[in-house]
């Protein structure tokens, strides 16, 4: 395990480590940390990214006035505790669980209650979660990439079209990412990589984002394999291709690279070095458990309820994620959240939004905070 130097890390921003989290020692990034009584901010990564994809937001935010922490989460970075066989269990990886590492986060801290829980790509269904079982504890929400349309459904999943064998039957055959971050050569594909991690993250990371000319997302009328393949190719792939393989196709050139300065080499490399150290199947373990239904039976139980307490969504404009999943980003404003703050789509940003506009994203969410 090695550790982040402080050349890596803004100033303000520490790394540490807590122990006996639900079987994890979970490191974190903090800021805020000096002065007692401040509310806590919880910073929840998604896929893949680690905590220090909020390295640009956590000091404004502290600044702000808060306790803020960003946690490595369970499969990811420097975290330990959990298993990255794909021949293990799966079910630490259950949504329920990734909620107890939250609440065991909270309060190995310290605390009671928290200000907002934040969550970005994957780690805005854990926050989502976290909201609906606990409001009591996590008392306002920010979802950020990935809309949220319902906490669950109680429906007979064999009904309707089988999208994926639909899918494979298109002229051009295509095939859902999802499903196929849930196979077992998916890791393997992307960390073992012909063009090795560092230019694998870095074409996945530039196509996802607003550097990216085909990224101009709309709504898709539904969840039909004709209207899916509408999506970019790192969500609905050909069906012979691996993710390495369907973004190398878009690797930004030299010039590109050099002009990216919302993620230069030296940061990218922080990415990097950690996936190629750990793999990605931790991170891969999420979406197993989100695409086979035996991994989520109990959800059912919060079938129909809603989000409470005050809530705010923030997605970079070029961002295809607010329409991945046809319908969910309408029914999160007018009927999942029934308090929903703002609705902000950010100009010059794709999926990694707090990195891409660091600024305006700070903004945002401290708008929100300071707002409840």
């Amino acid at each position: 395990m090695s550790e982040f130097s402080q050349s890596q890390l803004p100033s303000g921003v520490r790394s540490r480590y807590l122990s006996d989290i639900n079987g994890l020692s979970m490191h974190i990034l903090e800021s805020g940390y000096e002065a007692e009584g401040r509310g806590l901010v919880l910073l929840l990564h998604g896929f893949p990214e680690l905590a220090y994809s909020w390295r640009k937001v956590m000091v404004p935010l502290a600044e702000a006035g808060y306790h803020v922490v960003a946690p490595d989460q369970r499969g990811y970075g420097l975290t330990t505790g959990w298993d990255g066989d794909y021949h293990s269990d799966i079910a630490p990886f259950r949504m329920f669980n990734l909620v107890r590492d939250v609440m065991g986060l909270v309060h190995a801290l310290g605390y009671e209650t928290v200000t907002s829980v934040i969550g970005h790509d994957f780690g805005s269904p854990v926050a989502a979660w976290s909201s609906v079982i606990r409001p009591d504890i996590f008392k306002s929400v920010a979802l950020m990439s990935a809309p949220i349309g319902q906490a669950a459904s109680i429906a007979n999943a064999a009904a309707g079209e089988d999208v994926h064998a639909a899918m494979a039957a298109l002229p051009r055959p295509r095939k859902h990412y999802q499903w196929y971050y849930s196979t077992p050569e998916a890791n393997d594909d992307m960390v073992h990589c012909p063009q090795g991690v560092h230019d694998f993250l870095r074409a996945y990371y530039h196509q996802k984002s607003a550097d990216w000319a085909g990224n101009r997302p709309y709504p898709l009328k539904g969840w039909q394999a004709d209207e899916l393949a509408k999506l970019p190719t790192y969500y609905i792939m050909d069906l012979d291709k691996g993710m390495a393989e369907t973004v190398a196709e878009e690797m930004p050139s030299p010039e590109e690279i050099a002009a990216c300065t919302w993620l230069p080499d030296a940061e990218l490399e922080v990415y990097a070095s950690t996936f190629s150290r750990t793999g990605l199947q931790g991170g891969l373990n999420w979406y197993r458990c989100a695409t086979t239904s035996r991994f989520a039976p109990e959800m059912e139980l919060f079938a129909g309820r809603t989000i409470d307490t005050p809530s705010v969504y923030i997605a970079g404009s070029s961002d295809w994620g607010i329409y991945q999943k046809p319908g969910d980003f309408e029914r999160m404003q007018n009927e999942f959240c029934t308090d929903m703050r703002g609705c902000h789509l950010v100009d010059g940003a794709g999926h990694w939004v707090q990195q891409e506009q660091p600024s305006e994203t700070a903004r945002l969410l401290i708008e929100f905070l300071e707002g409840q």
